[in-house]
Order: structure tokens, then C-alpha cells, then sequence
């Protein structure tokens, strides 16, 4: 088969679905020989390869492991055009910041939320479990975030989310807040002054996409 540009999007799309490494070192470096962007290669290629993923594990037809394996498939084409991301100002459509509240050790929730911001083409800059307030704040301002994103996943912690929104908005910090957890709501993050709510991991990345819309005035 002839290696077109649609065929080689194609390529990168399926070695995402298929977590498949080789493929996805082949395809990379076919893109690059075509002379396909790198924005192109991963919002048309490897991100639509995601946005699959993220469909079948909404629908309980794949299951965490699988989507942690798409997601590092992802991350391993990214690596490849990673030297040539400097040539295109569009490849990454904006950094997140993201963490587990103070007191709280949950990360499964999280690392879906990291995957498919991944996917999607964001630079998502993961602070970990049990993050003061503070380190939200000064990991937005040293990576330039358009959004700091964080769960909370038992009550007792949720007073969390509204220090962050607190911290931020003391420094005058121009970045959008975004929540989730087992135990938050949408009610909560509204009566705390945060910008966005979203219930599950597979819907995250259509939040983020419409909150920078709006940040852009689109």
C-alpha cells in the first residue's frame, strides 16, 4: 500500500487504538518523510487514536490498563516529533497542570484524566497525590498553565480544590480552574468560584477544549 498522507494518518491512529510501539515508531517516522506536521500527525493521527480509546472505555469495553498502554503509545509517537514541535507553535494545544488535592492519595481517576489530556495533544504537567495548594499555584506560573486541574476523591478533602481556587486567585493568576472527584459536584465547584466541572475522565478532554475556546474568545 501506498504510504499517503491518509494512509499514514491512519497508521498512527490504529497504533494508538492497538497500543502498538513498533507501529507507532514506523508511522512517526513515515509522517516525518511526508512531510506531515507534527500538529497533523498528532491532532489527525495519534489524538484520533485516542479520542477512540477514550469512546470504548466510556462504554466499559476497555478498561484502565488498556487506556495507560494507548496512552503510552501516544507518548512514544509524540517523542519522535518532539524535536520538531519548536517548527510548529500549534503542536501543543496548551499546558495543564494536574494533581490529587492535599490529604488525598488517590491517582487512578487521575492518570485516565493525564492520558487522555495526552492524547488530545496538551502538555499535562502531573504534580502527583497529596499537593499543598502552593504547589498548584507555583507549577502554574513556572510551566505558563492555561488551566490547573485538580481531584479530590473523599469529602474530607474537598476544601482542597476551594484553596486552590483561593491561592490563584490572590496571585491575580490569569488560569481557568478545572474539578472532579468521586465526591465533588458541580454545585460545589460553582459555590467555591471554580471555571469548570467534569464528571469523568472520558469527558475531559471536550471540557478542556471548550473552556480554552472560550479563553480565546472563539
Amino acid at each position: 500500500m501506498m504510504d499517503t498522507k491518509e494512509n499514514v494518518l491512519q497508521m498512527l491512529k490504529r497504533a494508538v487504538e492497538t497500543w502498538d510501539m513498533e507501529l507507532v515508531h514506523e508511522a512517526s517516522a513515515k509522517a516525518l518523510s511526508l512531510g506531515i506536521t507534527p500538529y497533523e500527525a498528532i491532532e489527525k493521527g495519534l489524538g484520533q487514536g485516542m479520542v477512540n480509546i477514550s469512546e470504548r472505555f466510556n462504554e466499559g469495553e476497555i478498561f484502565l490498563p488498556q487506556v495507560l498502554a494507548a496512552s503510552k503509545a501516544m507518548e512514544e509517537g509524540m517523542a519522535v516529533f518532539e524535536p520538531y514541535i519548536g517548527k510548529d507553535s500549534h503542536t501543543t494545544k496548551g499546558m495543564i497542570v494536574i494533581g490529587t488535592v492535599q490529604g488525598d492519595v488517590h491517582e487512578i481517576g487521575k492518570h485516565v484524566v493525564c492520558a487522555f489530556l495526552r492524547g488530545a495533544g496538551y502538555s499535562v504537567f502531573d504534580l502527583g497525590r497529596d499537593v499543598p495548594p502552593d504547589d498548584f499555584l507555583e507549577a502554574a506560573k513556572e510551566k505558563k498553565a492555561y488551566i490547573v486541574a485538580a481531584s479530590a476523591l473523599m469529602t474530607t478533602t474537598l476544601i482542597g480544590q476551594k484553596k486552590i481556587v483561593s491561592c490563584l486567585k490572590e496571585e491575580e493568576l490569569n488560569v481557568q480552574t478545572l474539578f472532579g472527584g468521586a465526591c465533588c459536584t458541580r454545585k460545589w465547584v460553582e459555590s467555591i468560584g471554580g471555571d469548570a466541572y467534569c464528571s469523568c475522565g472520558s469527558e475531559v478532554v471536550e471540557c478542556v477544549d471548550k473552556m480554552l475556546r472560550a479563553r480565546k474568545g472563539d
